[in-house]
């Protein structure tokens, strides 16, 4: 299936190209998440009609992301939780935990923005996470996770 892209997509292509992905992506996350529309003939003259006004928004967006990225340098998020002798976890901590734990402290984060490559933290320590607020911009969060006190 070929998509004309409406703004960047990571790993896939900048604003105005037209890429050829998999049927289910482009119809289940692409064209509803408002990314992208078919490569059709009319399609292609009502992107190009509107391209500055894409342009635009897309810039917007990424000066949004910018001054976000300011705010999220020194966030250390400390989360409490139950624990067993050796350190492990009773449960997990995951992206929720992570985004509701950082909003609580009055910047605001969701929980898609957060990349754990490895998976939930299901261990006492300290982490250090990926966020990326926008295909150009990433940042990242330190998270201290301790034993809750019973």
């Amino acid at each position: 299936m070929e998509v004309i892209l409406l703004e960047k997509v990571y790993n896939l292509g900048e604003l105005g190209d037209k890429v050829k992905v998999k049927p289910g992506y482009g119809r289940n996350f692409l064209i509803p998440s408002g990314k992208a529309v078919s490569a059709t003939k009319e399609k292609v003259a009502m992107f190009e009609e509107r391209r500055a006004e894409l342009e635009k928004q897309q810039q917007e967006a990424l000066s949004i992301a910018t001054s976000r990225a300011e705010k999220f340098k020194e966030v250390t998020v400390t989360i409490a939780k139950k624990a067993g002798s050796e350190g492990k976890l009773f449960g997990s901590i995951g992206t929720i935990d992570i985004a509701e734990s950082v909003s609580a402290l009055g910047t605001e984060l969701e929980k898609q923005e957060i990349r754990m490559p490895e998976g939930p933290i299901r261990a006492i320590g300290e982490y250090e996470f990926d966020i990326q607020l926008h295909a150009d911009v990433s940042a990242s969060i330190k998270v201290v996770v301790v034993e809750e006190d019973v």
